[in-house]
């Protein structure tokens, strides 16, 4: 049994994790008048972190953890079948959810493709947050365990995280800020996607421990995966290309890649 110095102390490394999330939200938030550059920019760093950590950490994770549990044929085939049911309950959702119109809305009621894109990027904002809280709820999880067992693998394993966080607060963040013009409500989105991270601590630590087996894991990652790759594919790449800088879009993309690739390599 733990006791409670060493709970509060791994429950603290995983809400410094998490709060790195609101951290990216603040630097997206933080530029006065947002271009169509950094727009791109942006945006497309948002699809490169989350393509990079889709295919290189939680596809393997949810791989591994299947293949364990059925074997390296069913679990390949559980995998892929996952993947793809994340890509097809999220494509569902969005051809499902209305996209409503509000005449009221300050300076877009007489603007009907004004107003659309502000829709679109509110609903992209929305999706990036709760795919990104999903994948956070069983990160909190992992980091709080490794906080109760041994703090030298914990504290490395919580900074390689926020650092990686840091870069998803931005990618829930801009297309918030574009959608309703408010700093205040893109930093409570970015922060409350982080949020995630402490709730699965918590969450997991008095419910899920007993019932959380390698095969619940691993369809959870594998969905998720597809979820934020259709969500990279559908949303965030065509917007960030749509503002006409095709180039800037594809460097934010890369260099998106390289930062999480980064953080990833701290964790070994």
């Amino acid at each position: 049994m733990y006791d409670l110095p060493t709970i509060l102390t791994a429950f603290g490394l995983t809400l410094f994790a998490g709060l790195a999330t609101g951290l990216g939200g603040l630097i997206a938030v933080m530029k006065n008048d947002p271009g169509k550059r950094f727009m791109a920019g942006a945006l497309g760093l948002s699809t490169g972190v989350m393509l990079y950590v889709s295919f290189m950490e939680i596809l393997p994770k949810a791989f591994d953890e299947l293949t364990g549990a059925w074997g390296e044929r069913g679990g390949s085939w559980a995998t892929v079948a996952a993947f793809f049911a994340g890509i097809a309950i999220i494509a569902l959702i969005d051809r499902l959810v209305p996209e409503p119109i509000n005449p009221h809305e300050r300076g877009i009621g007489d603007d009907p493709k004004k107003a659309a894109q502000r829709r679109r990027m509110m609903k992209m904002g929305l999706f990036t947050a709760g795919a990104i809280a999903i994948h956070n709820f069983p990160e909190g999880f992992a980091t709080f365990i490794a906080g109760l067992e041994d703090l030298t693998v914990a504290v490395p394993v919580a900074v390689a995280i926020a650092i990686h966080n840091i870069p998803e607060g931005v990618a829930v963040a801009v297309p918030i800020r574009q959608a309703t013009g408010s700093r205040k409500k893109a930093l409570l989105w970015s922060t409350v996607s982080g949020l995630a991270e402490p709730a699965g601590a918590l969450i997991g630590f008095l419910l899920l421990m007993p019932f959380l087996g390698p095969a619940t894991l691993g369809i959870s990652f594998a969905v998720v995966a597809g979820i934020m790759v259709f969500i990279c594919l559908d949303e965030l790449l065509p917007t960030a290309v749509a503002t006409g800088r095709h180039h800037t879009a594809i460097y934010g993309l890369i260099l998106g890649m390289a930062i999480m690739a980064a953080s990833l390599l701290l964790m070994i």
